[in-house]
C-alpha cells in the first residue's frame, strides 16, 4: 500500500471506542487540511486575478489567507503526528538495538506530549487575554480570538496522539511511531 492509500484508509492501531474516535478525528483533520489548502488557493487567486484585472485585491483576503494558515498549521500538527510524519533526527536512534530504541519512543513521545500540554496551557491563557482585549479582525470585523481557537485544539489532538503513541509502544512488541506506523524505513528511503 502506497502513503497516499494508506492515508485515505486511515485505521487506528487503538482498540475499541479509542480506536474509533481516533479514526473519526483523523478525517476530520484530512477534510479539515484538504479544504483549507485549496480555499487558500482559490483565494490567493482570486486576489490576484482582482488586482491585475480591477487594479485592486480583494479587501479580506489577507485576512482569510491569515486564518486559514492558522488552521491548517495547527490541524497539521496533530495528522503529522497520527502518520508518524513528524521530521525526526534519528543517528542515536538508529544506532540502537530495537529494546534501546523503544524505550527512547517511549521517552520521546511521553516528553513530546508533556511539551504539546505545556503548549495548551498557555495557549489558553493567550486566547483569553485576546477575549479581554476585545480585539477585532479590521476587514472581517469579528473577534481575533475565535481564529485562534485552532492553536489548543491542535496542541491537544497532538498531545494526545504522543500520549496514545507512548502507550501503544508500552503495550506492543513492535517499535511504533504512531499508533498506526511501525518504526523502520521503506524501500525507497535511504539512511545518510
Amino acid at each position: 500500500m502506497t502513503d497516499e492509500e494508506s492515508e485515505k484508509h486511515y485505521r487506528s492501531g487503538l482498540p475499541g471506542p479509542l480506536g474509533v474516535i481516533d479514526t473519526l478525528i483523523s478525517k476530520l483533520e484530512s477534510v479539515i487540511l484538504a479544504l483549507g489548502v485549496l480555499l487558500m488557493a482559490v483565494n490567493t487567486v482570486v486576489n490576484v486575478i482582482s488586482r491585475f484585472v480591477f487594479g485592486e485585491s480583494i479587501m479580506v483576503s489577507g485576512e482569510i489567507n491569515r486564518i486559514l494558515i492558522i488552521m491548517i498549521t495547527f490541524a497539521g500538527i496533530g495528522y503529522a503526528a497520527r502518520h508518524g510524519r513528524h521530521i525526526r533526527m534519528s543517528a542515536i536512534y538508529d544506532a540502537l538495538p530495537a529494546g534501546g530504541r523503544k524505550a527512547l519512543m517511549i521517552l520521546i513521545s511521553l516528553f513530546t506530549a508533556l511539551i504539546m500540554f505545556f503548549l495548551l496551557y498557555y495557549s489558553v491563557f493567550y486566547i483569553i487575554d485576546l477575549y479581554n482585549r476585545g480585539r477585532i479582525l479590521p476587514s472581517l470585523g469579528f473577534p481575533i480570538w475565535i481564529i485562534y481557537i485552532w492553536v489548543p485544539l491542535g496542541f491537544l489532538i497532538t498531545g494526545i496522539q504522543y500520549l496514545l503513541t507512548a502507550v501503544k509502544n508500552l503495550t506492543s512488541r513492535d517499535v511504533y511511531l504512531s499508533t498506526a506506523v511501525l518504526d523502520g524505513y521503506k524501500d525507497t528511503e535511504t539512511e545518510v
